[in-house]
């Protein structure tokens, strides 16, 4: 089942700007520095860390502490607008494919 909020794009330009002051912070200053992926757990540079919203801005997600976590480039680029629980059974089926040979 979809589940697709109408978001206007007024909502997501005023959710990227707060976005963007939410990464001037120290609070994501803190979370960046310590170089973990929040989804795969990778140590990586705090450069190479970006800002993601768990629940995506474009499905009805905020820029806010609860809903942002830093996030490798390759994890915020495969997760895109996934839900949670979309997320979750994405990374579920890579679990199960066999690894070939």
């Amino acid at each position: 089942m979809d589940f697709y909020l109408e978001v206007s794009d007024e909502d997501i330009r005023r959710e990227r700007d707060k976005a963007r002051e939410l990464r001037k912070s120290n609070w994501w200053k803190n979370r960046v520095a310590l170089g973990v992926c929040h989804y795969c757990g990778a140590r990586v540079r705090p450069a190479e860390l970006s800002l993601d919203h768990i629940l995506p801005l474009a499905r009805g997600g905020k820029s806010s502490r609860g809903n942002c976590v830093p996030a490798c480039k390759a994890c915020n680029n495969r997760k895109k607008d996934l839900l949670p629980i979309e997320w979750e059974d994405y990374l579920a089926r890579l679990r199960e494919k066999p690894a070939s040979d």
